[in-house]
């Protein structure tokens, strides 16, 4: 008798973490500048012997980091051990730099950064995607690098959720979002210099309840300003799951109906027509921007999928930060199979990421969709 049909094991879905951290392995740069406040990077090693280092700011330690942030090496054993094929990479926010009144030394710190990204993507185009940073408080420059990471064949920019004074609906930015809509250039919004600061520096609250703030703020300065309806091919992903904005958006989209003489001002569209919704003919209109996964939970993701569409959310972890979720793309697998299908998970882990960076994967590198690969 024929022995029975073992089952198949379940392949391991392909997965690519959209947000991630990278540092420039010495940070050499920076000791050259004049002006305070810039970050350095001090090697040793911890109480065992292995390899650390501090990230330093003006003599005071900032933050102390692991190899797998500065370590190429130490990042590939992480993804071969979480099973992530590759990651998008961008610098620490910390190194945005927007508070510089130094011209040169802002927008050669954005050229150092991103010339370490793209050599990273360079030595491994199928593990490595890069996005760049920008001097942004200086405009000019800024698009002068912008142009610049283009041709450098870097997939999008990072930036903060404002610039000192600025916020992303400061008419200073518009021109770094117009061009980013030209050249088909995606932007990750990303906090930075949170509200509130030392006001609530108890309890981590900076970037527990902070962080989140911050994100929405960002959300609700592009949505209110009719950044989307002025620059309708731009894209945007706002990081840590768009922080609270999804789970307020009743109360910011009443606001925008019962004061419209506050909210209304710029722009002629409610928050929710930003997000998933239907039109008056019935027809669903996919959300505006995206989001990435991180929420730190199932129920909460479950919710975000609800607000934005399930081809709006994109994996990320914020590896390798211990806030970040340390097993990237498990909430999204842990998501009730019945409300949302294994090829809708299969998206959100793969292909939303290459959609939002409008990137394919041929000839075992990451290329534009409609680009040859090299062979």
């Amino acid at each position: 008798m024929d022995a029975p049909p073992t089952k198949k094991a379940k392949a391991r879905p392909k997965r690519i973490d959209f947000h991630t951290h990278i540092l420039h392995p010495t940070l050499e740069i920076t000791t050259g500048f004049k002006e305070p406040g810039f970050i350095s990077l001090k090697h040793e090693t911890d109480k065992d012997g292995q390899p650390q280092a501090r990230m330093m700011k003006d003599g005071k330690l900032f933050r102390v980091v692991q190899p797998n942030c500065f370590q190429v090496d130490a990042r590939l054993k992480d993804m071969e051990r979480t099973g992530v094929d590759a990651q998008v990479i961008c610098t620490v926010p910390v190194m945005f730099s927007y508070w510089s009144k130094n011209r040169s030394d802002a927008t050669r710190l954005a050229t150092y950064l991103n010339d370490h990204v793209a050599s990273v993507c360079r030595e491994y185009p199928d593990k490595f995607i890069g996005l760049a940073t920008l001097p942004l408080q200086f405009p000019d420059d800024a698009l002068t690098e912008l142009r610049r990471i283009h041709e450098l064949g870097l997939a999008g920019v990072q930036i903060g959720s404002h610039v000192n004074k600025w916020e992303l609906s400061d008419e200073n930015l518009f021109p770094i979002f117009k061009e980013c809509e030209k050249l088909d250039i995606p932007v990750m919004i990303h906090p930075w210099d949170m509200m509130g600061g030392q006001e609530i520096a108890k309890y981590w609250l900076p970037w527990l309840v902070g962080m989140p703030a911050e994100t929405s703020r960002a959300c609700c300065h592009c949505v209110f300003s009719g950044l989307f309806n002025k620059c309708p091919n731009l894209r945007l992903c706002f990081s840590h799951g768009g922080g609270s904005f999804a789970y307020t958006l009743g109360r910011i989209d009443w606001g925008y109906q019962c004061r419209p003489d506050l909210c209304a001002t710029d722009n002629c569209k409610s928050p929710k027509q930003h997000v998933r919704h239907k039109d008056e003919k019935g027809n669903v209109v996919p959300a505006k921007f995206w989001v990435d996964s991180i929420t730190h939970d199932t129920d909460a993701l479950q919710f975000l999928v609800g607000v934005m569409g399930e081809d709006r959310v994109i994996m990320g972890s914020d590896y390798p930060f211990p806030l970040g979720e340390p097993e990237p793309g498990a909430y999204i697998e842990q998501l009730d199979s019945n409300k949302v299908p294994d090829g809708v998970k299969q998206a959100m882990l793969w292909d939303n990421v290459l959609d939002f960076l409008n990137l394919e994967f041929e000839g075992g590198k990451f290329v534009k969709r409609g680009a040859k690969a090299d062979k």
